[in-house]
């Protein structure tokens, strides 16, 4: 079946190029993405490291990719998940990468070049960043390394998701299954978030560890295995089991610390929030292994000269160390650990990266506590985590039904 790639009312792109970079004085960086990155942390820093101004434009995921696809012209680098990759290469938005320019790409993780951070880890279904990393001879995506990417590598998670653990009253079999999503007790007071190639792996991954539903590949259903998985989901939200479903992790932390819910789909920024205002919250270790992702930087088809000088400049800077502590302290992870340690304090680096409690208080990446001396992150180290995959984020071949069918059900 040939993979659809493009929602049906997008237009291919047609505006003149618009340099973000001016040639004279203090160069500006236009950079589109999600809150995932978009920190006051990060920006400053690069500004002041780089010489330049980096103006930042934070979008929902959905409206950032269709802005990459539609008006290249608008940004100089996109900051996105692969999984996300297919439309914006598919109308050559972005242009490729030289690794000839990556001062650092020799020391990326295997996690991203190989899929596997271990002999024994799992590859995971669905879009692990390799599937989609390299440019072939033919133009396409895939795992054959040559000397283009289609994206820079750099910040990831293992994702799961989270639960009050005062409400559950230390329930111990909450944390150990993606099953609790849909599990009875929670009726009223569970939610999903609302982005199809996100939210349909979290709904997927628990309705097959109850048995209820099979999938012959959980990272690319057919529509009878998203009918079957819809259908199922859209009896439980007309039963009222799913109190919403959230787009942003501001959204996620307000309907857990008011009560509204007590399990549901959470990304890090959204359990750093909770802490940050002293909210009781648990992120699950399921047996069936994380929901992954990766994100990472792209730079526009309309960028020459100094423009993509000044790109280049940024995308290798992001590998050098010290944006990725700043996610760091908010539970994400970057494609070369090795050069974030030097600007984590021994106590950050045991926690965040080694899985270990923390003796100390730590600080999220605007400097407020967030993690309290005594804890320890849950799942271990990022290899641990890491070696425990079972789907990627993943745009599916019949991603444009599974959009119809996921907007029929939450309703919009």
């Amino acid at each position: 079946m040939t993979k659809t790639l493009l929602p049906e009312d997008l237009q291919p792109p047609d505006a003149l190029p618009m340099p973000a970079v001016r040639t004279a004085g203090r160069p500006r960086l236009k950079v589109l993405g999600t809150e995932i990155t978009a920190l006051g942390e990060v920006q400053r820093r690069a500004e002041e490291d780089l010489g330049i101004e980096v103006e930042f434009e934070n979008l929902d995921f959905l409206s950032a990719q269709r802005k990459a696809a539609t008006r290249p012209e608008a940004y100089d680098v996109y900051d996105q998940c692969f999984h996300n990759l297919d439309i914006v290469w598919f109308w050559r938005a972005i242009q490729p990468i030289d690794l000839h320019r990556i001062r650092r790409w020799d020391e990326v993780t295997d996690l991203t070049k190989t899929g596997r951070i271990g002999p024994n880890a799992s590859f995971g279904h669905g879009d692990a960043p390799v599937t989609k990393l390299f440019v072939q001879p033919s133009q396409s995506l895939g795992p054959m390394p040559s000397r283009w990417i289609s994206m820079l590598p750099t910040v990831h998670n293992l994702d799961s998701f989270a639960f009050r653990p005062d409400v559950v009253n230390g329930d111990s079999d909450l944390a150990a299954s993606w099953a609790a999503l849909l599990d009875e007790r929670w009726h009223g007071r569970a939610a999903l978030v609302d982005e199809p190639a996100i939210g349909i792996f979290d709904a997927a991954l628990a309705a097959q560890a109850l048995g209820e539903v099979t999938f012959r590949d959980i990272g690319n259903m057919t529509t009878a295995e998203i009918d079957q998985l819809i259908d199922l989901l859209d009896r439980r939200r007309r039963a009222g089991h799913f109190h919403g479903f959230w787009r942003t992790a501001a959204e996620a932390a307000d309907m857990m610390a008011d009560g509204r819910t007590v399990i549901q789909s959470m990304w890090s920024p959204g359990v750093t929030a909770l802490r940050r205002r002293g909210v009781p919250v648990a992120e699950a270790v399921p047996q069936e292994g994380y929901r992954a992702w990766h994100g990472g930087l792209c730079l526009s088809n309309r960028l020459s000269g100094r423009t993509l000088d000044v790109a280049y400049e940024y995308l290798n800077w992001w590998l050098e160390g010290y944006a990725g502590a700043v996610v760091a302290r908010q539970g994400y992870y970057v494609s070369i650990p090795t050069r974030v340690r030097p600007h984590l304090s021994a106590a950050e680096w045991a926690y965040w990266y080694e899985g270990e409690p923390t003796p100390v208080d730590l600080p999220g990446p605007d400097g407020t506590i967030t993690v309290r001396a005594g804890s320890a992150r849950s799942g271990g180290s990022y290899w641990q985590r890491a070696s425990s995959i079972a789907v990627w984020n993943t745009t599916m071949d019949e991603h444009n039904y599974l959009v119809r069918r996921w907007t029929q059900f939450v309703g919009r």
